[in-house]
């Protein structure tokens, strides 16, 4: 199922926002990274999808081991910023893991806080929101700092 918003949520301004309830399972990760690619790419972020399909996808990731449904992905672009939001029924906390060379697990949220400016859990009566946010860069940042993800600044989404 698939919701667009436009309008304001809490103090934040809000330009757009999409919302989807995936399953469970580790098929949800593929799900999520679809669903964020043809997303970012129908508001103009086409530079955004890469970083950001590999931030959703490691905050799904964890949903299969310690969630009860539904889980829900919800990207949030506001202003230059994209908050990249995985609501999922548990109440434990999410800490970023110290993998050894040849662990298989622990390094989601690692990378999660080196791709994002922040990141966070919000608790509420269904369980947790894990959240992370990126400052997209304008159009000038990018020239100027050798960096590719950017949004144009005339940009006005949907």
């Amino acid at each position: 199922m698939r919701a667009v918003h436009l309008g304001a949520v809490c103090a934040v301004q809000l330009s757009a926002s999409a919302s989807w309830d995936l399953a469970a399972d580790l098929a949800a990760v593929s799900e999520a990274r679809e669903h964020v690619s043809e997303t970012l790419t129908e508001w103009g972020l086409e530079d955004a999808v890469p970083t950001t399909e590999l931030i959703a996808g490691e905050l799904v990731t964890n949903a299969p081991h310690h969630a009860r449904p539904p889980v829900r992905l919800r990207p949030i672009l506001h202003g230059t910023g994209l908050t990249c939001e995985v609501s999922y029924g548990s109440s434990t906390s999410p800490h970023p893991g110290r993998a050894r060379t040849f662990d298989e697990s622990g390094r989601g949220l690692f990378i999660v806080a080196q791709l994002t400016r922040r990141w966070g859990t919000r608790y509420n009566r269904h369980g947790k929101i894990i959240w992370a946010g990126e400052q997209l860069r304008t159009s000038e940042d990018a020239h100027t700092d050798g960096h590719n993800t950017s949004v144009r600044a005339e940009h006005r989404p949907v």
